[in-house]
């Protein structure tokens, strides 16, 4: 079986193109599609490090990593959860709150793009598809 002939390959290749446009696009702001994808995901209340790990899927090393950076560009600062000494909450600063709105913006002209682009029932059997894709692999056993 050719690359180009697995479900797996257009997944990777879409991705792929995704990712390197949102990055051209975040480069424009000094940021990179992932910064963007975390600023995204840390909210008003504080998010800690556990839920932000869960949601972007990224190993504790790299996050830690990212964390520190994002701290480092004054995008973000951490404090100890007063309800449980050992969590810490992740925090935006104005900056970090200013550089979400900017993700969140070209987050939400990108998908009016492509909904601009794609008919309902287009859209609504591709995002039905990736679910079972997603279910499937979520479900895949290796004999």
């Amino acid at each position: 079986m050719r690359p180009e002939e697995t479900v797996d390959y257009f997944l990777k290749i879409v991705w792929q193109t995704v990712a390197n446009k949102y990055n051209q696009i975040a480069a424009e702001y000094g940021i990179t599609q992932a910064l963007g994808y975390m600023l995204i995901n840390i909210h008003e209340e504080g998010t800690t490090v556990s839920q932000i790990a869960s949601l972007s899927g990224v190993k504790s090393t790299s996050l830690s990593r990212m964390l520190n950076n994002m701290q480092d560009l004054g995008l973000i600062y951490r404090e100890t959860d007063p309800e449980d000494k050992r969590s810490v909450k992740i925090f935006l600063t104005p900056f970090g709150v200013e550089k979400r709105q900017i993700a969140k913006d070209v987050v939400k002209k990108f998908n009016e793009y492509l909904n601009a682009h794609l008919s309902d029932k287009e859209r609504l059997q591709l995002i039905k598809s990736l679910n079972k894709i997603n279910q499937l692999t979520f479900d895949y056993k290796p004999q």
